[in-house]
């Protein structure tokens, strides 16, 4: 049985709540599959965020891993193509931990690419009439040390990446703060599980920045 690995993160930095983890939450209540759906919420600390990661890799083996997390301020749907190897915490994570310059898995590559078909999930993501754009920093804290690692502990042949989320309209923290509705939000992961589980080459299309 073909199975996909959905996680996003629990609140973190004084916020109540964080849109990747409802929105994973959202996704699982609605799947129908036929492929099995492995959900997760993690908690936004390095140690134990890349804990529980390596062992649902370990006990569920999935074909393809969708990760996400919050990206406040951003407008659009990020689909993230590269992850690199280095922890910089600007704040502490939900353990008080502060890493500065250290990587995220020693003696491993500076940087991996996604092994999703980036792309093609923007394209079908704004197709769907949500705001959506390839991403080339997925920062480094909590997020790109869960992308990191997936892609370094995946075993060979699973398939990698990560998606950043802005605030949800439920959930903004304040009045003017760029958010999709949740709805939206849990679309687009959908549509980045699907489409990683139906695409495996991607698309040929621009889709660089100039900054």
């Amino acid at each position: 049985m073909t199975t996909a690995l959905l996680t996003g993160f629990e609140p973190f930095g004084g916020d109540a709540a964080n849109p990747s983890g409802a929105a994973v939450d959202l996704v699982a209540s609605r799947w129908d599959g036929p492929e099995t759906l492995v959900t997760a919420v993690l908690p936004v600390t390095f140690a134990g965020a890349a804990e529980r990661l390596r062992e649902l890799l370990a006990e569920h083996r999935p074909d393809v891993v969708v990760a996400s997390g919050l990206a406040g301020g951003r407008a659009a749907i990020g689909i993230e193509r590269v992850a690199v190897n280095l922890i910089d915490a600007r704040i502490p994570d939900n353990d008080g931990d502060q890493p500065v310059d250290v990587p995220s898995v020693s003696g491993a590559a500076p940087a991996h690419f996604a092994t999703l078909p980036v792309k093609e999930i923007a394209r079908r993501t704004a197709a769907a009439g949500i705001p959506a754009e390839v991403s080339y920093s997925a920062g480094t804290f909590v997020c790109n040390h869960v992308f990191f690692t997936a892609l370094e502990a995946a075993a060979s042949g699973t398939r990698a990446g990560f998606v950043h989320v802005p605030w949800s309209a439920e959930h903004a923290p304040s009045a003017d703060a760029a958010t999709l509705p949740l709805s939206d939000i849990a679309r687009a992961l959908d549509i980045a599980v699907r489409t990683s589980l139906d695409v495996t080459t991607d698309t040929a299309l621009p889709g660089g920045a100039l900054h």
